[in-house]
């Protein structure tokens, strides 16, 4: 058990990031969540990390500003680029430039000021052949340079960056959720999603949701428009 130490956690507002708040915080870890409004297609994974935060008790939920949309280049972040409603090989339309890699900086840096060692991120092993900063390989590296950078790091207080998602299966992912407690009806997964927070039910995100709660035999809340 963590002896209610602090961890910060990557909180997205969707099923992945909220099974895994729940399963750090039932590791005994005081929870900080931090949500990023980055210029993505839609507020509502805003609104449902915010939900879940509340719901699951976290001591403190963050939201960091940023624009991401100026770059441009993602379906996520570019509206004159169309979601992919349709699987497709190599790297996909709605992978965000750097993305995890500034959201993990952000996160270091609150971990440094809240003198918290662990920093959690919910990659999961589906992604790993389409967003390179979602495999293993990407988290062990920033592990390095986070504590090669930071005052913490130097002076021996190293940081642990943790993805225990990472090798689980959707189907495995949800039914960890359910046990710890998990309302899904709070959580949106859609790329997609309108201001009601309810989901296109055609992209990635919504079709390997949907797969994982028919695998684990249980049944999805989601709303569709």
């Amino acid at each position: 058990m963590a002896d209610q130490q602090p961890a910060v956690i990557l909180l997205s507002g969707g099923l992945d990031s909220a099974t895994l708040v729940a399963m750090v915080r039932a590791q005994g870890y005081s929870c900080y969540t931090m949500s990023f409004d980055y210029g993505q297609r839609h507020r509502a994974e805003l609104d449902a990390a915010a939900r879940v935060a509340h719901d699951l008790g976290v001591v403190e939920h963050k939201v960091i500003g940023l624009n991401l949309n100026g770059m441009g280049g993602s379906a996520l972040t570019d509206s004159s680029i169309d979601v992919p409603e349709a699987p497709s090989e190599g790297i996909p339309l709605t992978y965000v430039p750097a993305r995890n890699t500034v959201f993990l900086s952000l996160a270091l840096g609150w971990a440094e000021v809240l003198n918290a060692r662990d920093i959690f991120i919910g990659v999961n092993a589906l992604d790993y052949n389409g967003y390179p900063d979602c495999r293993p390989e990407y988290v062990e590296a920033f592990e390095r340079m986070a504590n090669l950078a930071t005052k913490a790091g130097v002076e021996g207080q190293g940081f642990r960056i943790q993805a225990p998602l990472q090798s689980m299966s959707k189907a495995d992912i949800v039914k960890a959720g359910i046990a710890l407690g998990v309302d899904y009806a709070l959580t949106v997964s859609c790329y997609q999603a309108d201001n009601a927070g309810r989901a296109c039910g055609k992209c990635d995100a919504c079709r390997l949701r949907v797969e994982g709660f028919q695998a684990a035999g249980m049944t999805d809340p989601t709303r569709y428009f």
